[in-house]
């Protein structure tokens, strides 16, 4: 029997987390592991890459010590797709974080959504935290979902839903979003998973026609 990828890799890799102290204490955090990769409807590579994006871009804006002065941004990267939101005083400074996320390698989608405006206060974002929150734990409480698969980001009252998902499964995320406090707007970034297997299909038969005209 094959063996998936990312099962693998995390089978791989609890021998090195049961080398890093205490072994029971390793096992566990091994068993998570492994159910949250098995879980996610991304790739292993594509989750390892989705947290190099973030990270490749916050080191970048720490090097521009001026614009990180300037501007309240945050970057969450879903399946390489990169949201961005919260503030920046001048258009200029919304373009230069903008590019600086565009030039993260393995990028393939940035949603600008940074508002021009200054950064906001730290009341505003603790509330947009609580928002989240209460969207997380609806969805966590809703059967046909995973929070595994949908990501919640809230920024100013807006909340925005990223995510692998059916349809289904967006609409049910999307009404429970709309129907929580705090919550002015909800903006969907989702990939339905119709789509993509769609795309899939077209790309397959398109490649045995390419084959059948090279015989």
């Amino acid at each position: 029997m094959k063996m998936q990828p990312h099962i693998l890799s995390v089978i791989l890799l609890a021998p090195l987390l049961l080398m890093q102290g205490c072994a029971p204490v390793a096992v566990t955090g091994a068993t998570t592991a492994v159910s949250t990769v098995v879980a996610d409807r991304r790739t292993t590579g594509t989750i390892i890459e989705d947290e190099a994006i973030e990270n490749k871009f916050r080191l970048a804006l720490w090097d521009r010590k001026e614009l990180r002065k300037r501007v309240h941004v945050n970057v969450t990267s879903y399946n390489t797709w990169v949201l961005v939101t919260g503030e920046a005083p001048a258009e200029e400074d919304r373009q230069a974080v903008i590019d600086l996320v565009k030039n993260v390698e393995k990028v393939t989608r940035v949603f600008d959504e940074i508002t021009i405006a200054a950064p906001s206060s730290l009341l505003s974002r603790s509330a947009d935290g609580v928002v989240t929150a209460k969207i997380k734990t609806k969805l966590i409480a809703e059967q046909d979902l995973s929070t595994l698969h949908i990501k919640v980001v809230t920024e100013n009252g807006v909340t925005f839903l990223m995510g692998l998902v059916s349809e289904e499964e967006g609409a049910i995320a999307t009404e429970i979003a709309r129907r929580t406090g705090g919550v002015q707007k909800v903006v969907k970034l989702f990939e339905y998973r119709e789509s993509l297997r769609k795309r899939s299909e077209e790309e397959q038969d398109e490649d045995v026609n390419t084959g059948a005209q090279d015989e």
